[in-house]
């Protein structure tokens, strides 16, 4: 096993490790009956307590995740489908096959995952459905007789009401079950595969295109010719594929025939589990006339008074005198109602046979068994029955006119169907078997229906068309113009039409157009119309134009498209979750089978689905399949598709993991991260404005404070309040500390968001930023990669050979060493202190402004304390503590203040940068120094009057040569207030040395570097 596919075992293995430990229960309950939670709670109720229910992990599942009861009810079978597909995917050695030998597997995977689920709710709701189509079959009996059978009193309305699941599930997974298994037949037909390699597979027959086996001839066995029709014309074995498709879904949704049959025959008053006896109530009739008559024989229709006597129970109608099948039309009489009814269930069982397409010894035995075994024997002849004998096996007898009597037994099918018999259902069965298409028509009232009695019919046309060509003998002409009823057509002057003419053509018509309209049947259409891309063009167009209303939606863009795929009388919505899930999985199959989506609006549109339906598995607690399918978006549609869904992930350990799972299905992990932070951004655009410049810095109040002397600060000027977007920015960032490597891309991103949130004045959210995705965390968790272990490289002591003075990039410095310790070094500690000095090169913007945010809370800080301890007046005891704690905030503000002052945003990368980063240290440098210098002002009053020798500091500071302040303040239009800010300071010195300070006298009258207050001690000497 490959590395690679290892690797994904083990995923999936995790994922149901961590479903099977979230369930903690058996999956089986979701297909339960709910009133045993309904008896527990009422159990509860009787305690008499009123105690509110602890919350559970559920609970909090729920709250997360919206859709998650719906992700649980169904979470195997979407689980399921994801693993398959990856397992497969991996497995298929080429891509772009034009045959289907490779994704077939995925197909009846697929298949077999619905059809599992339709037996566990069909476990469930099977009683109630049979109900339902029983109900549906009387009705069809009811409309055309004036007969009424009692209703079932079982409301349909409250069927599956107190089930997790319903009958409609049931049927949903049905349609779902028949869906796959119409695309594996029209893959077989779209993408056949070689004949060898479906013969060695384990497919089924139903899969697979039969043989041409040995040359036919005038004499073969209509078998023989049958199959050689489907193998040599591509379009009979496409008819063929969907009318063998419609009969299996019949079969397999339908109501079980026998328990039908029951209910039927009890309606007509003839009791359960007896034989039929045909025509009971007709023959008691008749029996009644003999006997008044005496009459040894059969009545003759046309006795004496027969007319007037033998009447049906109303005495309005005249009753058939004979009972052989034909006697009804022969004789244009009827039977008694209730015959009537029973005459009309069995046409309807049989037609029920025949468009499931059961076999001829199945209708034969089924028959028998109700004493109409002559129903049976009509029915007999169609060369698509498995069971039916051929001409070899029906002895010598019949194999010189049995290739004859076949195609005259269609005509005369055709010929029952069109003149009329009992019931429409009898000319419907006539017309399956012969082709004729307008007696199908009358009984048709669902999709399903009327998509097979045209196919059928369309295929049986071909078929005699292909025999007439092919063996012209086999219907003798002369014994076609002595019988004239057999000049018949069994197109009956109707043109053929195509597969997508006939789906169209059901949306329009009143009987089949709602369900034509709905969106599984529309999918199922456009698969047998091969029309499967242009379904997802206007579908995907019309999932966005749904899901933008009535509010913008930023999981599906709005983009105008061509006016006509606006249009569709098919409405797919973000809800549809289970659609979604099959459209998907359908698209990636043709997509493997070479289908082109297109580009631009067009690709946009199919890929919707996709989008979606990775919309719904994250809403539902489903993140680790995220990145299987947003792999098979175009790139930038993956890209802002994991954009979107990763702010929902906020756990570290999943995270993680979904970086890894990201890397192994080819996905660009920081082209994700990019668009992510770029789509919240534009979510919210700020004012053009605020792009013009950088906003200057508001730290000082606007008024003078007689008592400070100086502009105070202002009080919580950075403010703690974020929004959602904000938050969302800071959780996006977070992402990059889990990327390996990627050191430069990392920084440039951050240095990037600190300036978007400085130009939209969010002080509080940038302040989080600095403290949540700090420099030091970003070192720790990718230097192990970088440089082979894991460090935090500015807290480690460097200097470059030339350099002298320290490092005061992001608050840190480095400690000298000596030259001779410098040359010293080996080669290659030579190479990782280049390799470092490189990293911290790349990094420093984002020190610099990581150093702003860090020393505006300090000051922050340290405002607080200030206020807290200017309240406490000298006596008082508690204000010890807070002058212990003010002195610590000081020196933090001191410390943090120091890589502002010199060399802060100093070394752009392009020029462009370069002027951003002016326009930053014009807005904010020259109110940090002035608020700096307020501290200065105020710890020399509070802590100790030395403080104030470092305003003469800063001024000496700002005055140097090479310093940068002057051309800031300069710039800002500032200098006056610097001037007078440093007036200030030195008044306050010549001050402090006369009245003290209140936190106390100097303890030293000379500090180390010579500097003291003593200088500023002046007295005028005392006169002699």
């Amino acid at each position: 096993m490959s590395s690679r596919r290892q690797s994904r075992e083990e995923s999936w293995d995790s994922i149901h490790r961590s479903e099977v430990s979230r369930e903690g229960s058996d999956s089986d309950d979701d297909y339960a009956d709910t009133s045993m939670d309904e008896e527990l709670q009422f159990d509860g109720s009787e305690s008499g307590t009123n105690t509110p229910p602890l919350l559970t992990v559920g609970d909090v599942q729920q709250a997360l995740h919206p859709l998650q009861a719906t992700a649980d009810r169904v979470g195997k079978q979407v689980e399921e489908f994801a693993e398959t597909l990856d397992r497969l995917s991996t497995e298929k050695q080429q891509k772009n096959q034009k045959d289907c030998r490779h994704v077939l597997p995925l197909v009846l995977s697929y298949r077999k995952i619905a059809h599992d689920t339709v037996e566990k709710l069909r476990s469930v709701h099977s009683p109630d459905k049979q109900r339902q189509i029983a109900t549906k079959w009387k009705r069809k009996l009811r409309s055309s007789s004036g007969h009424s059978s009692p209703r079932s009193a079982h409301s349909e309305d409250d069927l599956g009401s107190t089930l997790k699941t319903t009958v409609e599930d049931l049927k949903r997974w049905e349609q779902e079950e028949q869906t796959w298994d119409l695309l594996g037949r029209m893959l077989q037909v779209e993408y056949p595969m070689q004949q060898s390699d479906a013969q060695s597979s384990n497919y089924k027959e139903d899969f697979t295109r039969p043989n041409k086996g040995p040359p036919v001839h005038r004499y073969s066995s209509e078998k023989d010719l049958w199959a050689r029709f489907l193998a040599e014309d591509d379009l009979a074995w496409e008819r063929h594929t969907v009318v063998e498709w419609l009969k299996r879904c019949a079969d397999s949704s339908g109501q079980d025939i026998e328990l039908v049959v029951k209910e039927l025959e009890f309606d007509a008053e003839r009791g359960i589990g007896i034989r039929a006896d045909s025509w009971l109530y007709t023959k008691e009739a008749i029996k009644g006339q003999k006997l008044l008559r005496s009459w040894p024989q059969a009545l003759d229709p046309e006795a004496p008074g027969i007319e007037n006597s033998l009447l049906n129970a109303d005495r309005t109608q005249g009753l058939i005198t004979q009972l052989d099948p034909d006697a009804i039309t022969r004789q244009s009489r009827k039977l008694e109602e209730k015959d009537h009814y029973f005459e009309r269930a069995m046409w309807l069982a049989c037609w029920e046979m025949v468009r499931r397409g059961k076999s001829w010894d199945y209708v034969r035995e089924w028959c028998q068994e109700r004493g109409e075994g002559w129903r049976a024997v009509a029915m007999r002849g169609d060369p698509r029955s498995s069971d039916f004998k051929d001409d070899k096996q029906c002895g010598t007898k019949s194999l010189a006119t049995s290739w004859l009597t076949r195609a005259l037994w269609r005509k005369t099918c055709a010929v029952a169907a069109k003149r009329g018999s009992v019931d429409k259902y009898e000319n419907a069965v006539y017309g399956v078997l012969s082709g004729y298409l307008p007696s199908v028509k009358e009984v048709v009232d669902t999709w399903d229906d009327y998509l097979f009695a045209h196919y059928n019919s369309y295929l049986l046309r071909q078929f005699d068309r292909y025999v007439v060509s092919t063996f012209p003998d086999r219907l003798p002409k002369a014994l076609v113009e002595k019988h004239g009823c057999y000049k018949i057509s069994i197109a009956a002057g109707q043109r053929t039409l195509s597969g997508n003419q006939i789906i169209t053509k059901m949306k329009t018509l009143q009987k089949t157009g709602k369900e034509a309209r709905e969106p599984l049947k529309a999918l199922q259409g456009s698969l047998i119309a091969k029309a499967f891309d242009d379904f997802l063009h206007r579908q995907g167009v019309q999932l966005a134009i749904t899901a933008n209303q009535p509010e913008k939606s930023k999981i599906l863009p709005f983009v105008e498209h061509d006016p006509d795929a606006r249009f569709s009388s098919t409405i797919i919505t973000m809800n549809d979750h289970d659609l979604l899930r099959i459209i998907t999985h359908t698209l990636f199959i043709f997509q493997d089978l070479g289908l082109n989506i297109g580009e631009g609006d067009r690709r946009m549109a199919v890929e919707n689905f996709v989008v979606a339906y990775v919309d719904y598995l994250s809403k539902a607690g489903k993140q680790q399949l995220l990145p299987l399918y947003a792999s098979r978006l175009s790139p930038k549609r993956t890209q802002i598709c994991l954009g979107r869904q990763l702010a929902s992930i906020r756990d570290h350990g999943e995270r993680q993991t979904m970086i890894r799972l990201m890397k192994q299905n080819g996905v660009d992990v920081t082209g994700v991260l990019n668009k992510q932070l770029q789509l919240i951004i534009t979510d919210n655009p700020p004012d053009e404005e605020m792009f013009a410049t950088y906003p200057k810095l508001h730290v000082l109040e606007t008024t003078k404070d007689d008592r400070d002397l100086v502009h105070p600060i202002r009080k919580d000027f950075i403010g703690d309040r974020l929004t959602d977007d904000e938050r969302d920015l800071i959780n996006a960032f977070e992402w990059y500390q889990l990327v390996e490597g990627h050191w430069k891309e990392t920084f440039s991103t951050g240095t990037v968001l600190y300036k978007y949130l400085i130009r939209t004045r969010s002080l509080a959210a940038a302040r989080e930023l600095s403290k949540t995705v700090t420099f030091s965390g970003i070192s720790l968790s990718k230097t192990q990669v970088i440089l082979g272990r894991m460090q935090d490289i500015s807290q480690i002591p460097e200097v470059g050979d030339d350099e002298q003075e320290p490092d005061i990039g992001a608050g840190r410095t480095r400690s000298r060493q000596s030259h001779g310790q410098r040359r010293r070094r080996s080669s290659s500690a030579r190479r990782t202190h280049n390799e470092r000095q490189l990293l911290l090169d790349q990094s420093r913007s984002f020190r610099d402004l990581e150093a702003l945010f860090t020393v505006l809370d300090a000051i922050e800080q340290w405002k607080k304390l200030a206020d807290e301890v200017s309240n406490f007046p000298d006596p008082r005891q508690d204000a010890r503590a807070w002058k212990t704690m003010l002195p610590k905030a000081y020196e933090r503000v001191e410390t943090l203040m120091y890589p502002l002052l010199h060399g802060w945003l100093q070394y752009p990368a392009t020029d462009a940068e370069a002027k951003e980063f002016e326009q930053l240290r014009v807005a904010c440098l020259p109110e940090l120094v002035l608020a700096y210098n307020a501290i200065l002002n105020h710890s020399g009053y509070y802590i100790s009057r030395d403080i104030l020798l470092k305003s003469m500091d800063l001024a000496a500071w700002i005055a140097a040569e090479d310093s940068d302040l002057t051309a800031c303040f300069s710039a800002a239009g500032r200098m006056p207030e610097l001037v007078e800010s440093l007036a200030l300071s030195s008044r306050n010195m010549i001050q402090a040395e006369e009245q003290g300070s209140r936190g106390g006298k100097s303890k030293s009258k000379r500090k180390l570097d010579g500097a003291s207050l003593g200088l500023w001690s002046m007295k005028a000497p005392s006169p002699q």
